[in-house]
Order: C-alpha cells, then sequence, then structure tokens
C-alpha cells in the first residue's frame, strides 16, 4: 500500500481494542486494529507518521466509530482516500461499501457484484488486505457456506461485529 507523506495517526480505544486511524489533510487513508495483519511500517517505529489528535478526518472518524460502538450509527459518513490500493482493490473496497448493516455476502457473491465473477481468490486478498476494518465493512464477508472465514483483525473480532450490527441497529 502507498500513503501520502502527509499522512497523520492517532490511537483511539473501542471496545475489540485499540485502533489505529490515520489520515491526510483531506481524507481519511485507514482504520486498523493494533494487532491486526498487514498494518503499515508507518503506524510505529522509525519513520512513524506523526501523531495529530486534531486532524479533522481523525476526529470525525473517532467520533463516528465511538457512535458505532454505542449502537447509535450503523453507516459512515467519511472522506475515504482509497488511492492507496491498486484500482482492483479499490473496485473491491468500493463493492464492500454497498453491503448494508445487517447482511452479509460471500466471496462469489462480492466478485459478481464488482463484474469479475471468476476473480474470487483476487477478492479475497483485496478484502483481506481492506485499510479501512469496520467502515469499509469487510467483515462483513463470509464463505460460500455462511460460515465465518479470514479477518485480519481476528476472526473473534469479526463475530463479535456481526453479532453486534444484527442485534443493536439493524
Amino acid at each position: 500500500m502507498k500513503f501520502a507523506k502527509n499522512t497523520v495517526q492517532t490511537r483511539i480505544s473501542t471496545p475489540l481494542g485499540d485502533a489505529l486511524l490515520a489520515a491526510t489533510p483531506t481524507a481519511l487513508v485507514g482504520v486498523w486494529f493494533h494487532d491486526q495483519r498487514h498494518l503499515p511500517a508507518q503506524l510505529s517505529g522509525d519513520g512513524a507518521w506523526p501523531e495529530d489528535a486534531d486532524n479533522p478526518h481523525l476526529q470525525r472518524a473517532a467520533t463516528q466509530l465511538a457512535e458505532y460502538f454505542a449502537g447509535t450509527r450503523d453507516t459512515f459518513d467519511l472522506e475515504l482516500d482509497l488511492s492507496g490500493g491498486t484500482a482492483f482493490q479499490q473496485s473491491v473496497w468500493r463493492g464492500l461499501l454497498d453491503i448494508q448493516c445487517g447482511d452479509t455476502a460471500s466471496y462469489g457473491d462480492l466478485s459478481r457484484s464488482i463484474g469479475n465473477a471468476t476473480a474470487v481468490r483476487a477478492v479475497g486478498a483485496a478484502v483481506g488486505r481492506n485499510p479501512f476494518t469496520i467502515v469499509v465493512p469487510c467483515h462483513r464477508i463470509l464463505g460460500a457456506d455462511g460460515s465465518l472465514t479470514g479477518y485480519a483483525g481476528g476472526l473473534a473480532r469479526k463475530e463479535a461485529l456481526l453479532r453486534r450490527e444484527s442485534v443493536l441497529l439493524c
């Protein structure tokens, strides 16, 4: 993934663990659980993005995630910059945005919805690299048989998010 040089970050607490949010002056570029797979290297260590809790996109994302976990929000209204991914990944991530709270889809369903029915494995890889956990709802993707399948944030979180959405909001 590629990110702009002027990216900043902040950390928030959620009921499912700390989350790291990143943004530029124009949009949110990522939301990750602190221990999930595929974290950008720039979130820690040498060369880490600077902290900036005052960035308006980070503040808005933090507020909307708090509302989501409080049960008062089921959709997000955030400026998202998907340009860190390839054109194919971006198409998959946009397809995920069409899956409404309380609904689920399979990888095959998602492949068909983006007009590439034979790309199920590639779609799965793009879903796994989604840089916007919860906000771009990759947790709503299930196996063809309805089973819980991979989630970069861990299957326990995926199950908790799906249970929360079906019980509290939708």
